[in-house]
């Protein structure tokens, strides 16, 4: 095992950030995110069909890349650092996760092809050890062309309707769904592990947000003046810096390590740490901008709304602690 990226995985990252750095820039998010459809579903078709993310993490017979959850989470990572109004992780990730369990070729080559698009019928909230009942705060559920519903240790295909709802995070909007019927039986699915697989890649997301609230930051404090001097010269603002440099290089391995493995104990640990780790890099963000962090003028509110959304998606910190001490043998 190697936490090194690829040179495949390089190409395909600067594939995915060169297109958000084109169609994708903070402006654009800011502009769309004030619009009634926050999701940029021409941007998605574009990931879709011509650098195909969609088809990533479904098998050749299928139609899709066959590739890996280390190539899924490089995407993760340049999306996180774009907060990019897109349903990979709900649509490529969770719902393509199930129906491969499900073994759904019809569906899964639908998807590879970026004809259409999936979710799960789980509160965002659910986690691999805990899933709350009720069909609310879904994610993704308002832009799919399929709504998926486990029961049973079974994967249903269902139909119904997604009521937008209030939500912290602009950038992913979450529904209430209200369905229609049973719907059909597609197969066996193990809800807990696809969360589980879920909550793995969630950290890598989690990782580009930590990454653009460092990299942004260090940016600014070199530009900003004050006493005649940069910020950043300060030796208040070099300590802070430095420990949220250390922190992401933490949550870099962690994040690589639950793409590359993907047991229990590494998806816990990635989880335990990046959860904190994107927020903190938020508000460390928000803070040493100043003045201009506090204004919705600054794309860096998305971050932060993104970074506290996501720590309590897929199992919050305290979840995977608790599951993490029986993992490791350590109980509390």
């Amino acid at each position: 095992m190697t936490l090194l990226y690829t040179d495949t995985e390089e190409e395909l990252r600067a594939a995915v950030r060169g297109l958000l750095a084109d169609r994708c820039p903070p402006p654009a998010v800011l502009k769309r995110v004030e619009s009634p459809q926050p999701y940029d579903l021409d941007l998605w078709k574009t990931l879709s069909r011509e650098i195909g993310v969609a088809g990533l993490l479904i098998p050749e017979e299928y139609g899709g890349a066959g590739a890996s959850a280390r190539e899924a989470a490089v995407v993760l990572e340049e999306l996180g650092r774009g907060v990019a109004p897109v349903p990979f992780l709900t649509s490529s990730v969770l719902a393509t996760h199930a129906l491969i369990q499900a073994g759904a070729g019809e569906l899964l080559s639908g998807l590879a092809e970026g004809e259409i698009t999936a979710a799960l019928v789980v509160p965002f909230t659910a986690s691999p050890y805990r899933v709350p009942g009720g069909y609310a705060s879904v994610a993704g559920a308002d832009v799919a062309d399929v709504l998926l519903l486990p029961v049973g240790g079974r994967l249903r295909v269902v139909t119904g309707s997604a009521g937008v709802v209030p939500s912290l995070d602009l950038t992913r909007p979450i529904a209430t769904v209200a369905l229609d019927g049973e719907g059909d039986d597609l197969g066996p699915c193990d809800l807990a592990e696809t969360l589980r697989f879920g909550a793995g890649l969630l950290a890598s997301e989690q990782l580009g947000v930590a990454e653009w609230c460092l990299e942004n930051t260090l940016a600014y404090v070199k530009e900003r003046h004050q006493f005649a001097r940069p910020v950043g010269s300060f030796q208040a603002v070099k300590h802070r810096l430095a420990d949220l440099w250390l922190d992401v290089v933490r949550a870099r391995a962690a994040a690589r390590n639950a793409a590359d493995d993907g047991s229990a104990l590494s998806v816990a640990v990635a989880q335990a740490w990046n959860s904190g780790v994107a927020l903190h890099a938020a508000e460390e963000a928000v803070q040493l901008h100043g003045g201009i962090g506090m204004t919705w003028e600054h794309p860096v509110h998305l971050y932060l709304k993104r970074a506290k959304a996501t720590e309590i998606a897929l199992g919050t910190p305290g979840d995977h602690r608790a599951a993490l001490a029986g993992l490791a043998d350590l109980p509390g």
